[in-house]
């Protein structure tokens, strides 16, 4: 089976580096020590301390397996190669909902990425992949729980 591809740009690329970095030099010590100071008061089988430092260890070696995963099947989009006529991961696209003069910006990024707040939706989301490939002036329909809602390209740089 072929794993899945995870696309970052340079900057999410250093982000989840450093996330890792922090799991696994900080984070994992942490949680030793709590382990270590929970095995002191005694009995196991009553030891909520214990226990709920064992699960803390599980989440983050999860985390770790899960970013470890994510960096081997890593692919750097390249800022300089992304066309910028069309919506492609790595561009910046302003839209517009058809019949409004509202205009949004959206930066595409990978699904590893996504920070709705920040404006960076995933390539592999509804609206990510509605835009996928149009081109300034061309309308990307969108399926909404409501229906559908079309959004004109306004622009796209990078």
């Amino acid at each position: 089976m072929v794993d899945k591809e995870f696309f970052f740009t340079e900057d999410g690329l250093k982000k989840t580096e450093a996330e890792l970095d922090h799991l696994k030099s900080v984070v994992r010590r942490e949680v030793a020590d709590k382990i270590k100071v929970a095995l002191g008061y005694g009995d196991l089988s009553e030891n909520a301390e214990y226990d709920h430092a064992k699960n803390e260890q599980a989440k983050v070696e999860e985390k770790i397996a899960k970013l470890e995963n994510m960096l081997r099947n890593a692919v750097l989009i390249d800022e300089d190669k992304v066309d910028k006529t069309t919506v492609n991961i790595g561009c910046v696209v302003t839209v517009k909902e058809v019949g409004t003069n509202d205009k949004e910006e959206y930066t595409i990024v990978g699904s590893a990425e996504t920070d709705p707040l920040e404006g960076k939706i995933s390539n592999e989301s509804p609206m990510g992949s509605a835009l996928l490939g149009k081109k300034v002036g061309e309308i990307a329909e969108v399926e909404v729980p409501d229906g559908t809602v079309n959004f004109e390209i306004v622009s796209i740089t990078i």
